[in-house]
């Protein structure tokens, strides 16, 4: 389908451009979002005509995005989140989850604007795309844990997906096998242990005799 853009559209054109898209993104998304218009002459004549009030709104929502952009870009927000030992989330981090984490820090973000391409499953720092307008993106630290604690080690650039970064380097140190042993116990005799090679040969031969 062609379509006229009314604003910019990443990697698809700017403001007036007339596209073509596929019929399901024009469809469920720029005609429903008032984004662009069905490419005919009726509304070329009316994208002309809102040309200039268009440009206008779009310059200032572009102002504000910018002063929001200085606040919160390169900003860090920390997730805690129930994971296993290897990091795998019970669950996963979503845009709603992100937009409701920048929300709770006074920005107004909806989910439609986090840039991301699948929910996040693993535990561990990782940098989020923002599209606060369709010229003006920022990016924040997004830092997912199963505490507040590990947080603050992951912030530090410490990897907490193995055993290991969870209970210590010695972890494997502690499970090896002599650990389990006291060698102030080496050379202790049990029972029979003390019997020479002659007695038990000979023990041999009296129940070969019987």
């Amino acid at each position: 389908m062609e379509v006229i853009l009314l604003e910019r559209i990443s990697r698809i054109g700017q403001m007036g451009d007339t596209v073509k898209v596929k019929d399901g993104f024009a469809r469920n998304f720029l005609l429903p979002k008032g984004k662009a218009l069905r490419a005919n002459e009726a509304n070329k004549k009316k994208f002309e005509g809102q040309r200039a009030q268009l440009e206008a709104r779009n310059l200032e929502r572009k102002a504000e995005a910018s002063q929001v952009a200085e606040k919160l870009d390169g900003m860090s927000f920390i997730a805690v989140r129930s994971a296993g030992e290897t990091g795998q989330l019970y669950g996963s981090v979503s845009t709603r989850d992100i937009a409701d984490l920048i929300t709770a820090e006074g920005f107004s973000i909806n989910r439609n604007q986090i840039q991301l391409n699948h929910p996040i499953k693993t535990i561990g720092v990782t940098n989020v795309a923002i599209a606060l307008h369709p010229e003006v993106d920022v990016t924040i630290t997004l830092n997912i844990a199963r505490t507040a604690d590990e947080a603050e080690r992951q912030a530090r650039g410490e990897t907490l997906t193995t055993a290991e970064a969870i209970y210590g380097e010695d972890i494997n140190e502690n499970a090896r096998p002599d650990a389990f042993f006291d060698p102030n116990e080496e050379g202790e005799e049990d029972d029979g242990a003390g019997e020479t090679g002659e007695e038990v040969e000979a023990a041999g031969s009296e129940d070969e005799q019987n």
